[in-house]
């Protein structure tokens, strides 16, 4: 039986992932330091350490076949409130376990990076070949991340993933992602509040990015080293309110943004690999409307990155 090492295991993406690991005859170890918690049941053929990615020395690489690395700081604004303490996580913490896997012996590694690497631009096909300018601290985070791992590419096959933004229903819910917020408000509020509006964002189903990192392993020999664009709708913050509108009847509130980013993005070189999209954001919608008529979505401050982050003090 192979084992996947996944840190960020407990996370939004990961709730979602570790259960279609081990569906799929996997081992799964999962390093975690649960800041928001743990939503995963007990299954056999999972492991949970409660760990911080920057002590590298806890985890333990021999005979992992597949790393996923999706623990990091996520978003913008989460970021800002310690960005020593971000650099160390999504930049040094990442290099540590790169060299250390490679070290053990690990073949593969899938490295969740970010879409919004590429910074604000204007070109309709926003492809892997494209300058990156990123323009957050977030975004440098991950740029300098995706350098670090694919210098090891000669040793390791390394796969960089860029997701656009992730929606749709997990255990470990956020609220705080553009189409289940604006979904989430509509239902609890019956209010969207839009800011700007114009910015286009590229979006991915949560079945689609955790259905992606399976196919990476399941054709890992087929497909060479590097970055791969993960997102299928470009769409406008608006656009997407109004969908939500027209499935819930709620209002629509525009208000102005300080936020510029606005980028699309072009899958081409994924969807050449064999992986096609099973989902999108209406089934996200569709998805979040009926998990919250049936209880299954509660307004809990941990499912806001940042709100959590303030309150607890993470360091």
């Amino acid at each position: 039986m192979k084992k996947v090492l996944v840190t960020g295991g407990c996370g939004y993406m990961g709730s979602v992932l570790v259960p279609k690991l081990l569906s799929a005859g996997f081992e799964v170890i999962v390093h975690d330091i649960q800041w928001f918690g743990n939503f995963l049941h007990s299954f056999d053929n999972l492991i949970i350490e409660k760990t911080d990615i920057r002590n590298i020395d806890s985890v333990d690489f021999k005979n992992i076949d597949t790393v996923i690395h999706l623990a990091n700081v996520a978003n913008d604004p989460s970021v800002e409130l310690n960005p020593s303490m971000s650099w160390e996580i999504n930049v040094l913490a990442s290099q540590q376990l790169v060299d250390k896997a490679v070290r053990a012996g690990v073949p593969h590694i899938i490295y969740a990076s970010s879409g919004s690497v590429y910074g604000i631009k204007d070109e309709v096909k926003v492809t892997e070949d494209l300058t990156l300018v990123p323009i957050s601290t977030y975004n440098k985070t991950k740029m300098v991340a995706e350098r670090v791992f694919l210098s090891y590419k000669d040793q390791v096959k390394i796969h960089c993933i860029r997701p656009a933004t992730v929606c749709g229903v997990s255990p470990r819910m956020r609220l705080d992602v553009a189409v289940n917020l604006l979904t989430f408000q509509a239902l609890s509020k019956k209010q969207i509040t839009v800011l700007g509006g114009d910015q286009v964002r590229p979006n991915i189903h949560i079945d689609d990015i955790t259905d992606l990192y399976l196919h990476l392993i399941d054709k890992r020999e087929l497909i060479d080293s590097g970055c791969f664009n993960a997102g299928f709708e470009n769409i406008s913050i608006l656009d997407i309110a109004k969908m939500i509108q027209a499935k819930t009847d709620c209002s629509i509130s525009i208000k102005e943004s300080n936020d510029p980013r606005s980028y699309r993005q072009d899958s081409s070189k994924l969807i050449s690999t064999g992986f096609l999209p099973k989902k999108n954001v209406e089934n996200a919608i569709d998805e979040i409307i009926i998990a919250y008529n049936n209880n299954r979505i509660k307004d809990l401050r941990s499912s806001y990155t940042v709100k959590w982050m303030k309150e607890n003090n993470f360091q």
